[in-house]
């Protein structure tokens, strides 16, 4: 899925705009003071290299072999430190604690994003910070219906169903799980974001570099604002122990 990921996500103007709004809304949202970081679920890398040059000592865990070999390229010259791990392993492997923790775009693609979400908390330091950023549910009903397919979204039939390559996730998640799912593992959220809260319903995407800064104005406006956000394709959290 390497490949998939980084022409049809990231070589496009959806991948452009949700790194471009990350890096507005990460300094805001966390305290970054170059303390140690895990990369969970790292991907290609963008992540794990923004921290790195923000001074961060980034440990990236990617399962994907694939993945992994494009992350450690694009990191090459970098002092990001990668492991073939999935977030399963990582109690046993790479305790911690951590003090931060970023997590983004993982926890739809797994079967059991609930024990996902309890592994990551106990990783996390008692004064740490959990960057987590997840695909939309309700983001991803509000698009069907856009798109006309009724019988799908009255049946309820939007996640995806891990065949082929497909980049709609197997375990789309809702803003009421996250705040569940911390409450049970004693954490709050203290920032919340959507990240393209508008350029997923367009009819006539941004054709050129004036319209793209302006519907990137206008998402980062919004992205933090009721009641725009919820409708990001992604929600992204900041979270800590109570």
């Amino acid at each position: 899925m390497a490949d998939k990921f980084a022409d049809s996500l990231y070589g496009r103007r959806r991948g452009e705009l949700r790194l471009a709004l990350l890096d507005r809304l990460l300094p805001e949202m966390l305290t970054l003071d170059g303390q140690p970081a895990l990369d969970v679920g790292g991907g290609l890398g963008q992540l794990s290299g923004w921290l790195a040059d923000r001074g961060h000592a980034v440990t990236l865990c990617e399962p994907a072999v694939d993945m992994l070999q494009r992350a450690r390229e694009t990191l090459a010259d970098t002092s990001v430190t990668s492991l073939p791990l999935p977030l399963q392993a990582l109690p046993e492997r790479l305790p911690g604690p951590w003090s931060l923790i970023t997590c983004h775009a993982v926890l739809e693609w797994m079967a059991d994003p609930r024990a996902a979400f309890a592994t990551l908390a106990r990783l996390l330091a008692p004064q740490g910070q959990l960057s987590l950023m997840v695909f939309n549910h309700d983001a991803l009903r509000f698009s069907n219906v856009v798109k006309g397919n009724l019988d799908r979204v009255l049946a309820d039939r939007l996640a995806g169903q891990g065949r082929r390559k497909r980049l709609t996730p197997i375990s789309p998640l809702r803003h009421d799980e996250i705040l569940a799912w911390a409450e049970e593992n004693g954490l709050v959220v203290t920032h919340c974001a959507g990240v393209r809260i508008f350029h997923d319903y367009l009819q006539h995407p941004p054709d050129s570099d004036e319209a793209y800064r302006k519907l990137l104005e206008l998402e980062w406006r919004h992205s933090r604002a009721e009641p725009h956000w919820r409708l990001g394709r992604y929600l992204l959290y900041t979270l800590r122990f109570v």
